[in-house]
Parts: structure tokens; sequence; C-alpha cells
């Protein structure tokens, strides 16, 4: 047999594969794995072969981010970053920091502030015009559903307690009506429209600072949320259509099409089009994403029954239902029979059940074509939905850092949802029991892009910083192989790449490296694992 090119030995190897789980050598020929298994695979080492000796470390299929903001993330790293802090006066002393450190900026912009750090969320203008009050500053919060203003960008947007709410967001208010400086949802937009644009080059700054990132936490791929202009956000694909042409673009990266809200099946035709332009090298533009709700934090998020108000009484809000469920039937239906994946942002219980709805339309009018249609986030599904994932198809698309404890949970979601509601929060075991398949993303920025973390939280169901906290609703851990196998070849799986995702002849060899085996350490260490060495189609992309 011809000699390979590298060969990992001395195991453990964790293929993901159901026919042969576990081996000890894997061989790498091109950008293709070519044998798996044991002694005999280094019947295939010749003078020209790169020998990898495991030594115990852990051999593992590389991870994909099933949703993910990376240029976004990448271009915020080069911001006034707030995150790692729940602290206010950190928060200030950062901000105040970076206008010192950037005069020439017109704008100070960033954010990853925590709104647990606030009574009931909401900063106001007045903190930060006491450390930048002669220069706009808008500061998205951690899950970028919402920013924070100083009196000076509320001015230059001519923001006054007589400007209406736009339909799909909200300004907060003082008593007498004057914006407080907290926007909600598209109330952003109404100031972030005039910061001044990102160029191209700081997009693809953005990307690349992301990719080698991404890259150190074993990411070999993963599939951007958000290609579009959203909220005053840039449309990053002209930076992924650049790397993937210059051969800068290292990790494999499915796009997903932002569905403009404002408008309906007449943006389709401009989809497909943008599907075939946005198509080179290791990017590819064959999703469409429908935000269909907001967030529980700021009571956005699209409920079946009305949320409760700080004394456990119904409020007459149900949340939003960003595109209308019913156009959103046909509109699905019309994405399907262009074989478009629909990738939908659905939160709320009843987002998720227009979701399914839509997805079971499309069933109806165009058989199962094999879309591979997911809603992202789930943290309310009402238990009668539960095993409609599974009878339709649907991909469960989680975030499992957010089933933990934490003050913003705590304290700003479950006092709101009340106790029935509350325990259907992120319900991963019921919905893999239920046949679901599962693939399992960030969300970066808006949370730590490390998929180790990921599947910890997903196994406790606590935040690693918290090893002793209490358990979030524990009937709805998963094991350790389901929560890996979400991360590599579920997200691969949905990301379209059905040749990775697992260790098996004739795969493409991206490859992640962690310094001890998982599966052997307490379940409360899974975090403490870290990525030695990443590879994508054979090549080494990241080495600690």
């Amino acid at each position: 047999m011809p000699q390979a090119d590298l060969v990992f030995t001395g195991g453990p190897v964790l293929t993901l594969d159901p026919a042969r789980s576990r081996a000890t050598s894997l061989a790498v020929t091109g950008d293709r794995i070519t044998a798996v298994g044991h002694d005999e695979v280094r019947e295939l080492i010749g003078p020209g072969t790169e020998v990898v000796d495991l030594a115990g470390r852990l051999l593992l299929p590389g991870f994909q981010d099933a949703h993910i903001h990376a240029v976004g993330g990448g271009a915020e790293l080069a911001e006034c970053d707030l995150t790692e802090s729940v602290d206010v006066a950190e928060y200030l002393a950062r901000i105040r920091a970076y206008a010192e450190a950037h005069p020439d900026r017109e704008w100070v912009t960033g954010g990853g502030w925590s709104m647990e750090s606030f009574a009931g969320g909401l900063p106001t203008r007045q903190l930060l015009d006491s450390v930048v009050p002669d220069r706009p500053v808008l500061l998205s919060n951690r899950d970028h559903h919402g920013a924070w203003a100083n009196t000076r960008a509320l001015e230059l947007a001519g923001l006054t307690a007589g400007t209406p709410d736009p339909a799909d967001g909200r300004i907060e208010r003082e008593a007498d009506g004057t914006p407080s400086g907290m926007l909600q949802e598209g109330a952003t937009g109404l100031v972030s429209r005039l910061v001044p644009a990102s160029t191209s080059e700081d997009r693809l700054a953005g990307l690349l600072r992301a990719q080698r990132l991404l890259h150190s936490l074993g990411v070999t791929g993963w599939q951007d949320a958000l290609l579009g202009s959203f909220n005053g956000m840039p449309d990053p694909s002209d930076a992924y259509l650049t790397a993937a042409k210059d051969g800068s673009l290292t990790a494999r990266v499915t796009g997903a099409l932002w569905w403009d809200r404002e408008r309906g099946a007449e943006q389709i035709p401009e989809l497909v089009d943008r599907r075939e332009q946005l198509s080179s090298g290791l990017f590819r533009a064959g999703s469409v994403k429908i935000m269909q709700d907001g967030i529980a934090e700021n009571f956005t998020a699209a409920m079946t029954t009305p949320y409760l108000d700080g004394c456990g009484c119904a409020t007459g809000n149900t949340g939003l239902s960003f595109v209308d469920p019913e156009a959103l039937l046909g509109y699905v239906t019309e994405l399907d029979a262009l074989d478009f994946q629909v990738h939908f942002h659905a939160l709320g219980d009843r987002a998720v059940r227009e979701a399914l709805d839509a997805v079971e339309a499309a069933i109806a009018a165009n058989g199962r074509r094999g879309n591979r249609h997911h809603l992202a986030h789930l943290q309310v599904v009402h238990p009668t939905d539960v095993p409609r994932f599974a009878a339709l198809g649907a991909i469960a698309n989680i975030q499992p850092l957010w089933a933990a404890h934490e003050p913003q949970m705590d304290e700003l979601t479950i006092p709101f949802l009340g106790e029935e509601r509350a325990a259907w929060q992120y319900p991963f075991g019921s919905l893999l029991r239920s046949g679901a398949t599962l693939a399992a993303g960030s969300d970066w920025p808006v949370s730590s892009p490390n998929p180790l973390e990921g599947i910890h939280v997903a196994v406790n169901r606590r935040d690693p910083e918290s090893p002793d906290g209490r358990v979030f609703y524990p009937e709805e851990r998963i094991d350790l192989l389901s929560a890996l196998t979400a991360y590599t070849a579920g997200a691969a799986h949905v990301n379209g790449h059905d040749d990775a995702g697992s260790l098996t002849a004739g795969h493409l060899a991206d490859l992640v490296v962690l310094d001890r085996d998982v599966l052997t350490a307490p379940a409360d260490a899974i975090a403490e694992a870290r990525v030695e060495r990443t590879y994508v189609g054979g090549r080494l992309v990241y080495e600690a």
C-alpha cells in the first residue's frame, strides 16, 4: 500500500463512527483519512510520513459550530470589549480606557456587557455620559438583541420622548418618555445606522482574527448565521468570498443568507442569485436565516402564553413574531422547493411551533427534499412540540452554554416565565430521547466559542465556573458522547459536510487533538481540556 502523509498512533482515537467507535491509530493521505485502526495502520508509515505520537492524548473529529457570527465576533475583538465581567465599575473603566486610547474614533463601539449587571437589565445613558460625554457611544449587550447608548448618540439619531417605537423593537424610556439609553431589538437600528460603516479590509481582518481563535479551539468549520445587513451590523459576505478565493479561508463555512423581515417572497430571487455568487472554495451560502422572534430577557421571544410581571401575574405580552406565521408557511415552502436550507432563530415556544409548522407545510407541498432545516436556540419548547422534530426531520440546533443557572437566567428570565414554562427550557435530553438530531453551536460573540465549554454544560447543566452550583433541570442533561456528536457529526450534518464529523476512511481529515481523553476524565472536568492541534483537510492550522 502507498505510504501515508500523516499517521497518528499511540491512541486513543475517538471516531464517532458507530461501526468502530474507538481506535489507536489513524492515517491521512492528502486531505482524506485513509485508514483507521490499530497497529496495522503503522504499515502505512514510510520515509516521508509525519508520525504524531498521541501518547495518551485524544484524537477526534474537528469540532463544527452550527450557529456563529464569526466575522462580527472577530471585529469585536478589536473594539471596546466588555466580555468576561459583570461589574459596572469595570465596564466604565474599560469604556473610558478604550475612548482615551482611540481619540480618533468618531464613535465608541463594541459590547459584551451582561444584562444581569443592571437593575431590570437596563443600563442608563447617564452612566455612559460619565465616562464619554463628548462622543457617541453604542455598545451591544452580550446577546446582541439590545444596545446601550449615551446621550450624544441618542441626540445624533434624533431620538426624543416623541419618537415612536419601531414595530420590531422598543426604546426604553425615563419617566417623562425621554429615551433612557437602552434600545431593544430593532430599535438598535435607529442609532446603529449612524455608526461609520466598516470597510472590506476591516471585515476581512475580523474574519481572519476569528478564524485563528476558532482553530485554536478545535473548530474546523461553521455556519455563519447572518449573511446580510441587520440593525447596523455590516454584511460579512465579501470577507468570506475574498478569503475563499485567495486561500486564506482555511475553515469550511456555510453561510445563512439573511431574510429581510421587512419584505416578503419578492426577495427570494435575490437569495437565489446570492447563493450562486457566494459559493467558492471552502465557502458556500446555501442556507437562509429567518429570525422568527427575539429573546426572553426583554420579553420579545414569542410565547404561547403571556409573560408574567414582577408579581407573578400574567401580562398582556406574548412576545413578537417578526415574520407573520401564515406568510412564513409559504416562504419556507418556496425556499424548500428551491433546495435552500432554512435556519430559524426560534427561541420562545410559539416561535418554535411556528417554525415547525412551516417545515411541516413545506413537506406537505414538496415532499421530503432533505434540506436539513434547523431551529436554533430553542430556549422554551412546548412538550407537545418536542416529538415533532424527529417526525419532521427538523434538526435541533442547540447552544448548550445557555442551559445553566446564572443571574440573567434566575433574575431576568425564570420569574417572568413561571415555574411550569421555565422547566421547558433547553430540553436537550427530551429532544434526544424523542429521536431528534442535535447539532450544536455557540452563537459567538453572544457566548464563548469554545466547544469544550459547551459540551461541559450539555453534560453537567452547570456553568464550568460554578461546579458546586445547582443543576439546571437535571433531567435535560445529555451524555458526553451525544454532546461530542452534536459538536462534530451533528453540526457537520447541518452544515452539509457529509464527509466530515466522524473519523472514517474516505472522510475529510478534519481533526483535533486534545491534551487528555475526556471520556475517562470526570464529567465536571470536561471544560479543563485544551486543544493541542487542529487539522483541516490534513493540514495543520493550529498548534499550541
